[in-house]
């Protein structure tokens, strides 16, 4: 994980890709059913793309149908900060990375099958999957 708080919007400029750019340091949004990590269910991490932080666990990842990946929860600790967001005429709770503050997406309550009734909607971008090394023996 690197530190990464205090970087410049050149800095990560040069670190990310465009589409990483734009999502993670821009709060844009990936198209839905676009996403690398969507309809991935292996064994694994998701980290932040930015710097590496762990942030979901694949037990907590479930298929939502939404068009990005879906979690009903973060991982443990403080991984995630939960900020209000009130940008394009609605009223939502933005997922932001609570070591270098970029953007992962939103988290909702309408996921009532799931154990906490939440479902974390993170963009493919935002995110960096290290599979779990049992599953590669």
């Amino acid at each position: 994980m690197t530190d990464a708080k205090n970087y410049t919007e050149e800095q990560w400029k040069k670190i990310l890709t465009p589409a990483q750019y734009y999502v993670l340091r821009q709060k844009g949004t990936e198209r839905p059913f676009t996403g690398e990590y969507t309809d991935k269910f292996d064994p694994g991490t998701y980290l932040c793309a930015a710097c590496g932080q762990e942030l979901f666990h694949s037990t907590t990842k479930f298929h939502s149908g939404c068009g990005w990946p879906s979690f009903y929860a973060a991982a443990a600790g403080d991984r995630v900060k939960l900020q209000r967001d009130t940008s394009h005429g609605m009223i939502r709770t933005e997922v932001i990375c609570s070591n270098c503050g970029s953007h992962l997406g939103h988290v909702f309550d309408d996921a009532p099958e799931q154990p906490t009734g939440q479902r974390y909607c993170i963009n493919s971008v935002s995110l960096k999957f290290v599979p779990d090394a049992s599953a590669s023996k």
